[in-house]
């Protein structure tokens, strides 16, 4: 530790620090632009140059390192005229367009133009121009003219989003940040730019000129849109969200959110948007109806389907982004009623992987301690588009030494360096992993599972394991595309073996944004009921629909269409109509997280509960209260809860804790080789639920294109195909008509095919074999 004193203030700091970091520590505020705490330090603004007795000039205070003894003066005379002197400098070319700037009332350079910038301009040149720059549909770099240069944007990219998407050219006041030439800014973590630039030089496309700040209300919510539940604050206007900002929260999100947080609130006002209850009528036209009539029709169809077939015959279908107590309260009536068939995982396919699985699966640690772990295996995941901000914090490990290794069907660069991969088509994903583990015995001199004796491990299986070996802080997670797999029970098997057997930890990166939260509430199958691919694929005679739009959110969404459209009824609550509008007899028009109160529950099992931010959109209605007053109407026991608080207690009884757990019943096993061409699904990380869907902006993005048959150049040679020949892509279930593509990313004997897309419903399960042929 270094002793030295700040403004007559004593303060201790750790060898290496700066004198900005000793300042902070004590509640000194030194003015700054170009330093920001999670950054790498530039030192190119110069306002926060600082007094340090016995050095001839004023040094910055964010580059200059702490010593014994030092004695630092921020506020002194000599350091205010030489802060002073660089406000005059910033404000030079600076445009005086404040009352028209998306920044003005939380722009650094205002506030601190006041406390440092003169009454007047002394400088009588011309100004200098830049030309507007494009950046995308996201991002606005339209009035480069306010840039200062603190380069913030740059190092941003090139260190938290991995990826060197703006740079500077030219050399003094003629320096410009631009993007590459022809290229938008694609980052799924580009957003973040905005929020750190402390001018009006980066704004948010979709909000300029909307609202000014200071009309804004702030409301702390979280993000349902991924397992991190990313802390967020909602700015609204006149009982509308007008933009999304991240909180704060350093074992969550840190200051960041993805684009996909930032941006999903422009599908919340869209045309689709139902406003008030809907009814079916006998010719099949759609009616407004009031609330009490809307409920007393599902009271009765529901009703007339348990007299006729049995209350078996009823099935209840939630969501992996709705609330806690939507899904708790969901199960409730479903179980009231004499069903067991509930579930909200749509995509999950293996009906053993409930049996296999002895608690709540989880991540397996804390969030936080991602970052500390020194060697990781990623199994089966997206990880860049699924978890983009769990990837940020394995990227920061990455520069630190932790060695991450990947098993996945497509090779995806994560940007940042892979210690190791196996790139293998879904049916293999389970022998890779008893690869790996005959690897890992092998090295160690153990014997592997008599069932992998036979195994011979390629060289990447043995690098793999060499890497897990080799660490102290172990860990195996399982992605997405391994849990939804047809395999999951085994995948899971053979990569908790690998865990024990490298001495680490195991556990799910986890689907949606409240998975977690939907096993504690029970919104799963019972004795005797159907999983959600079961009651999509068996038909049932009556449904109750939650926050799902099952041809998007459901493994196979061409027969789940096919299955609702023959119930005899089926009650879809959701914000939209488009979703329901096609097999609905009644839509009851409920809440999105902007406008309910609940809880998420992310993959580390953090229990984060919100208010709603804004009243309820035309005749909308909360979820939680929409099933509590159905239970009502039914005449059931247990609905008089009066708040989501209450719902949510019940739920929390005995802790969450305890019922988490990654333990897999099962043995090691190996998996029968597929045969033919296999279907590799991703959902795109714009596809990912119905909000994310209806966001224009994010749709604009070039992570939404459409989607193509995209193969390797040996599958491609194979089939008789170029890049870009239209072709015929064929499952069982049907066919589309798509573009092929060439990607070496691609595993071997594997057509990379995007689900969650109107043009691929037609083609079915994620899972399952293909035929490609020229159109």
């Amino acid at each position: 530790m270094v002793e030295l004193t700040i403004d007559g203030n004593k303060v201790e700091v750790p060898e290496g620090s700066m004198v900005m970091h000793a300042a902070h520590k004590l509640g000194l505020y030194v003015p700054h632009f170009c330093y920001h705490k999670k950054l790498s330090i530039a030192a190119n603004c110069r306002m926060c140059l600082v007094e340090v007795e016995k050095a001839p000039k004023a040094l910055p205070a964010c580059a200059t390192p702490v010593t014994n003894g030092m004695i630092v003066h921020t506020a002194s005379a000599k350091a205010v005229a030489a802060q002073k002197s660089v406000m005059e400098f910033l404000l030079i070319n600076h445009p005086l367009d404040c009352p028209v700037c998306d920044q003005g009332g939380e722009c650094q350079l205002q506030d601190l133009a006041v406390g440092y910038g003169a009454s007047a301009s002394r400088y009588k040149e011309e100004k200098r121009v830049v030309v507007h720059k494009e950046m995308g549909p996201l991002v606005s770099a339209e009035e480069m003219q306010r840039c200062i240069h603190c380069t913030r944007c740059i190092r941003f990219g090139q260190e938290i989003g991995g990826l060197m998407e703006l740079g500077m050219v030219n050399r003094g006041e003629h320096s410009e940040i631009t993007s590459f030439v022809g290229r938008a800014v694609e980052s799924e973590l580009s957003g973040n730019m905005i929020d750190i630039c402390p001018v009006g030089a980066l704004t948010s496309k979709p909000f300029r000129y909307t609202a000014r700040t200071w009309e804004l209300a702030r409301r702390r919510s979280v993000s349902p849109h991924d397992s991190l539940g990313a802390n967020v604050i909602l700015q609204v206007k006149s009982d509308r969200v007008m933009r999304v900002v991240p909180f704060e929260n350093e074992d969550v999100n840190e200051c960041w959110i993805s684009d996909r947080d930032r941006w999903a609130y422009e599908g919340l006002y869209t045309e689709d948007r139902v406003r008030h209850p809907l009814i079916k009528t006998a010719d099949g036209q759609w009616r407004e109806a009031s609330w009490s009539d809307a409920l007393q029709t599902v009271v009765r169809g529901l009703g007339q389907v348990r007299e006729q077939h049995g209350a078996g015959q009823i099935g209840a279908l939630g969501s992996q982004h709705a609330t806690t107590e939507e899904l708790a309260l969901l199960a409730r009536l479903a179980r009231a009623l004499g069903t067991e068939n509930i579930d909200f995982r749509l995509r999950n396919i293996d009906p053993d992987l409930d049996h296999a699985l002895t608690g709540v699966p989880w991540l397996g640690m804390p969030v936080a301690e991602l970052g500390e772990l020194d060697r990781v295996l990623v199994v089966g995941s997206f990880l860049r588009k699924d978890h983009p901000l769990m990837a940020q914090r394995l990227r920061q490990a990455v520069k630190r030494g932790t060695q991450v290794s990947f098993i996945d069907g497509a090779a995806d660069d994560p940007l940042f360096p892979v210690t190791a991969r196996m790139t293998v088509a879904p049916s293999q994903m389970a022998n890779a992993l008893a690869e790996v583990l005959a690897a890992l015995a092998q090295a160690g001199g153990q014997p592997a599972p008599a069932e992998f004796a036979s195994l011979q491990p390629g060289e990447d299986a043995r690098r793999i394991a060499a890497s897990l070996a080799s660490g102290e802080k172990v860990a195996v997670f399982l992605g997405n595309m391994a849990v939804a797999s047809d395999r999951a029970s085994l995948i899971a098997a053979n990569a908790a073996a690998l865990a024990r057997a490298a001495k680490g930890r195991f556990g799910f990166l986890i689907p949606g944004g409240n998975t977690v939260g939907g096993y504690l509430a029970g919104a799963t199958p019972g004795p005797g009921g159907m999983n959600a691919t079961q009651m999509l694929s068996r038909g049932l005679k009556g449904y109750l629909v939650v926050h799902a739009e099952p041809a998007l959110d459901a493994d196979n969404g061409a027969r789940a269409l096919e299955v609702l459209k023959a119930a005899d009824f089926a009650v879809a609550l959701t914000p939209y109509l488009s979703g329901a509008q096609d097999w609905a007899d009644v839509i009851l028009p409920i809440s999105p997280y902007t406008e309910t109160s609940g809880s998420f529950v992310n993959a580390e099992g953090r229990v984060q509960s919100f208010k709603g931010a804004t009243a309820p959109y035309g005749d909308t209605r909360p979820g939680w209260k929409v099933l509590r007053v159905l239970g009502n109407l039914f005449q059931l026991q247990g609905f008089d809860d009066e708040t989501s608080e209450s719902v949510r207690d019940t739920v929390m009884v005995g802790g969450v804790d305890s019922r988490l757990g990654n333990e897999v019943r099962g043995e090691p096993a190996l998996a029968p080789k597929a045969q033919g061409l296999e279907r590799l699904a991703e959902i795109p990380i714009y596809r990912s639920d119905a909000m994310v869907r209806r966001s224009e902006p994010l749709q604009a993005a070039a992570a939404s294109r459409a989607p193509t048959a995209r193969m390797n150049a040996a599958t491609l040679a194979g089939l008789g195909l170029e890049d870009g020949t239209p072709v015929r892509v064929r499952s069982a279930q049907g066919e589309a008509l798509l573009a092929a593509e060439l990607d070496d990313t691609v595993a071997d004997g594997a057509v990379r095919v995007a689900a969650a897309y109107a043009e691929t419903v037609a083609l079915g399960s994620a899972f399952g074999q293909l035929s490609v042929e020229r159109a």
